[in-house]
Order: C-alpha cells, then structure tokens, then sequence
C-alpha cells in the first residue's frame, strides 16, 4: 500500500505543472490557488458528507486543521509562484527537494523522532541529483538581489510545506483522517487566500476556456483531493522524511514528461543527477543502507 500512495503521488504532482502552466494569464495567480482549494475543498467536504465520513471535530482539531491550511493549502504556493518569478523553475525544485531533510528535523523538534542517518543520506542523494538534472539552468543564474529573493521565497514555501506535514501527524494522531483533515484544511485555506484576495483589491475573473477549466478540475481533484490524501496518508503510515521524498522524485517525473512536450534534452549531467535520485529512492524503501555491514536490498516497505 505504501509503494501504490507513493507512486501515485508522484506521477500525479509530476505532472500538475502542466494543468498550473495552463492556468497562468488571465486569472491573477493567487486567485487560481483559491478557486483550486476552494472547488478541492467543497468536493471533498459534500462527498464525505454524503457517504456519512466525515468526522466531527474538537476545537483543537479545527485549530490544527486552520494551521494546514494556513501552511500547505496557502502560502506554501504562493511562496512558491513567487519565487518562480525571480528564479528558474528547477532552482524552485532543487530547494523543495530539501524538504526530506527539513521534515526529519522537523520531526526530531516536535515529536522526538530519531533522525534516521540512512533517510538524510538519502535526502542529500536526492538533493544532488537535482542540482545536476538541473545544472544547465543552476548554471546561468547570476547571483544578485532578485535571486536571494527567490530563493528566500522558496525557502519559506518548503518551511510552510513541512510545517503543515507535521500538523498533519499532529490531526492523525489525535484521530482526525486525513480526508477529513484535508476537506477542512482546504476550506480554511481557501478562506485565508480568498480574505488576502480581497484585501490586496485582486479581480475576480475567470477564464472559461477549456484549458482552464480542464486544468483547474486536474488540479483541483487529482492534484488536491488525490494527491494530497495520498501524501499525508504516507506523512501518517511512513513518517515525515520517508513520505516527502516523493519532493525529489516527482521533478523527475516532469523533467520526462517535458522530453516529450517541450523537447527536454538529457544531458551527462541529468543521467547521472538521475542516477543519484533513484539511489535516494532506493534508501527510502528498502531496508537497504551503506551502515549496513550485509548492504543489501531489503523488502519493500
């Protein structure tokens, strides 16, 4: 079951970036995040209701559920959208990457959870691996004001990422599954993004052609309802640093989907990143480890 919510989520968060390209234009940015967690949301919430799942909650369950959305459901894009326009896409991802790490960290600090040497090795394995699928871009990126910027963004969007995981665990341990979770998380969130639109005077238009639409029901059922239940699942089953390493596979995923729909040329540098990344992925769902005296490869978790 592991390695279905795992596959699952990457190959659906590897190929959002087409539906999230498709979106950007007419509709101002943060107001496409709103409608994406505001539809993802309401779906979510009537159809647990329907079916007579979904949980009632405490106060404390409501706070923690305000606390993801405010993380994972807001500002965890739109740092991420903002940091996009100071620096190139593969950066953004490259920084993501580090979110194995800083979620074992994360862990160790609220929940005292031992950092498992195998799972940083394999963090900075796919952290590596990253920065050379995407060195040719890494490489022509001048150091300067705008760059520190986007890079401070996409540091901010990965903290928000990984801060929202832990609340994650902290809603499933105290019960609250994560459909559940997610229907009142994505509401909040959308509630906080929908406040910030109208504060910041945003408009409220909408772009009714069928790319748009077709890309915001993707992204709204499939990269939100499917794949964020599918991830916080493993945040709750593997722990935190194993389930974020689908953050180093699924830029993968993209860079072999663009091959085809925008002509990606693979380079030394992208087979050997690539080679590094799988070797990551390796660590993660194998009992095998370079502490190990036997190294061998164990069964899948």
């Amino acid at each position: 079951m592991n390695l279905f919510l795992y596959l699952l989520t990457v190959l659906i968060w590897g190929t959002t970036w087409i539906a999230i390209k498709l979106q950007l234009g007419v509709v101002a940015i943060p107001v496409s995040i709103f409608y994406r967690f505001a539809l993802a949301g309401l779906l979510l919430f009537v159809t647990l209701l329907a079916m007579r799942k979904l949980q009632k909650l405490d106060r404390r369950g409501h706070w923690l559920c305000v606390g993801q959305g405010l993380c994972l459901f807001c500002l965890n894009f739109l740092c991420f959208y903002s940091a996009t326009q100071w620096i190139p896409s593969g950066l953004v991802s490259v920084v993501f990457s580090a979110a194995t790490l800083w979620n074992a960290l994360n862990a160790r600090i609220w929940f005292g959870t031992r950092i498992s040497p195998r799972i940083m090795v394999a963090g900075a394995l796919g952290f590596c691996g990253l920065v050379l699928l995407f060195w040719p871009e890494l490489a022509g990126q001048e150091a300067s004001h705008e760059t520190l910027l986007g890079l401070g963004f996409a540091l901010l969007g990965t903290l928000c990422f990984s801060t929202g995981n832990m609340l994650s665990s902290l809603q499933q341990r105290a019960g609250i599954r994560p459909l559940t979770g997610n229907a009142y998380s994505m509401l909040y969130g959308a509630a906080i993004l929908l406040a910030g639109c109208v504060v910041a005077g945003l408009p409220f238009g909408f772009d009714s052609s069928p790319a748009y639409v077709g890309a915001l029901l993707y992204l709204a059922v499939l990269g939100s309802v499917v794949g964020f239940t599918a991830y916080l699942t493993l945040v709750g089953r593997m722990g935190p640093a194993r389930a974020a390493y689908c953050t180093v596979l699924f830029p993968v995923v993209a860079l072999s989907i663009s091959t085809v729909v925008e002509g990606y040329r693979w380079t030394p540098y992208a087979f050997a990143g690539l080679a590094l990344v799988m070797l990551g992925n390796l660590l993660v769902f194998t009992k095998w480890s370079p502490f190990s005296k036997r190294g061998v490869a164990g069964r899948i978790a």
